[in-house]
């Protein structure tokens, strides 16, 4: 059996395929968001918001904040949660091979 096979696998491709759905709707919906405002709204941007600034500039603002989050949250999810189960799924499956391949050699061997 190969280790695509394994449910633990298909649960972690099933988790990154979850998190990283979420986090590419939360980012096209903001960027999307202010363009579509920006493309058939265009005085609701032109407001006042200072003397000098419209609301535009801090929604312009807020989109790259966006990205940054939208990225701090997958660089801190890859690292605390995704790799630490790749890597236990790895050792696992060395461990395995490694009793599979000593099983192989018994045999062999004639043991």
């Amino acid at each position: 059996m190969s280790w695509s096979d394994q449910a633990e696998f298909k649960s972690l491709v099933f988790k990154k395929r979850l998190v990283t759905t979420a986090l590419t709707l939360s980012m096209s919906v903001g960027y999307f968001g202010f363009i579509l405002l920006l493309a058939y709204n265009k005085a609701c941007l032109a407001q006042k918001v200072g003397d000098h600034v419209t609301l535009g500039i801090p929604m312009g603002l807020g989109v790259i904040v966006l990205a940054w989050l939208v990225t701090g949250v997958y660089v801190w999810w890859a690292n605390e949660v995704y790799d630490k189960e790749a890597n236990k799924m790895k050792i696992n499956w060395a461990n395995d091979m490694y009793d599979q391949a000593a099983v192989a050699m018994k045999i062999r061997k004639g043991a």
